[in-house]
């Protein structure tokens, strides 16, 4: 069912399309004859990865983030996925995988979603064609309760290379902004945190499992009704470490644009192919709406912020007196 045929509680905030938009929005959408012809920066590209890579140059991205369907049954609305063998599923990566990687600047860097179940599969075809320099763990926490297993709510990031000796790492862009719990002090003042009105902080580094982003949920701005789309935060911790402003940015699965939509934000280029009609339509709503918008959940003062980040309560002042509209409880 689309977006525009679905009715809405007064508080949920879910990304929802009128038929009165769908051709605007159409007409910005390009398919693989466009992208034949004029291959460009700033796509969105409704067709087929198989069909439409060949017409990607080669080298030409500084940075690639993939989020293919995971080997899983999964209903994406115009299409299904089916889980696999995964002797099976290692072969539908390795289908495209490889011309993926040829669309990489020879110093680019490459980021790769998995689960439990196909991040080994992943592992492997990664390897094969670029240097893994790291594996970031994202605790999403929502997931399927099961009686029989252990809840799954966590969710693999492959951080690859195509040169271990020169590529983009950005890490006083990436930094989080924690709580100080036990303050300490040298000669009286504060060690390496500091005192604020809304409380004790400290800015640190970045590690490799991140628990401090929620998923999507109807009270966001962000929300569709993509069944797996990632969060605008995950997605600009990506671009912020691995990207500089004004380079050139590739999603071949873009889902409902979260790349490309921040990628805008944060003043790259985007380009995205995705097979999903409808997918488009909504990455194309939520690039208009970015021009109006450059907020991103979680991510603000050029740090990231602990989820339930107390500043970030609709109560305090803080958060009244701000210019956004997404700035949550649950950042």
């Amino acid at each position: 069912m689309e977006t525009k045929n679905k009715t809405r509680a007064q508080r949920n905030r879910t990304l929802t399309i009128s038929d009165s938009e769908i051709q605007s929005l159409d007409s910005l959408i390009y398919n693989h004859e466009n992208l034949q012809k004029d291959f460009h920066d700033n796509m969105i590209v409704n067709g087929d990865i198989h069909r439409c890579l060949d017409y990607v140059p080669d080298e030409y991205f500084d940075l690639i983030i993939l989020d293919p369907p995971y080997n899983l049954n999964k209903d994406f609305q115009t299409t299904k996925f089916t889980s696999m063998t995964s002797d099976n599923y290692t072969a539908y990566l390795e289908s495209w995988f490889e011309k993926v990687c040829r669309k990489l600047k020879k110093n680019g860097t490459l980021y790769m979603c998995g689960d439990w179940k196909c991040t080994s599969n992943m592992q492997m075809v990664i390897e094969k064609e670029l240097t893994i320099l790291n594996r970031i763990t994202w605790q999403r926490e929502k997931g399927r309760g099961a009686k029989a297993n252990w809840k799954n709510s966590m969710e693999d990031i492959w951080f690859a290379v195509k040169n271990p000796h020169d590529y983009c790492f950005n890490v006083d862009a990436v930094k989080i902004k924690r709580k100080v719990i036990a303050p300490y002090r040298s000669n009286g003042k504060p060690k390496d945190w500091e005192e604020t009105d809304s409380g004790n902080f400290r800015v640190t580094y970045p590690s490799n499992l991140w628990d401090d982003i929620s998923i999507p949920f109807w009270s966001m701005p962000e929300n569709t009704d993509h069944p797996t789309q990632k969060p605008e935060k995950l997605i600009a911790k990506l671009i912020l470490a691995s990207s500089n402003p004004g380079d050139k940015i590739f999603d071949p699965f873009l889902g409902s644009g979260t790349t490309a939509v921040v990628a805008k934000k944060l003043n790259r280029k985007y380009f995205g192919i995705e097979i999903n009609p409808e997918y488009c339509r909504w990455a194309i709503k939520r690039l208009k709406n970015a021009e109006f918008d450059k907020t991103i959940q979680g991510y603000h003062n050029g740090v990231f912020w602990e989820r339930n980040t107390p500043i970030f309560s609709p109560k305090h002042t803080n958060y009244h007196n701000s210019n956004t509209n997404n700035l949550f409880d649950n950042i």
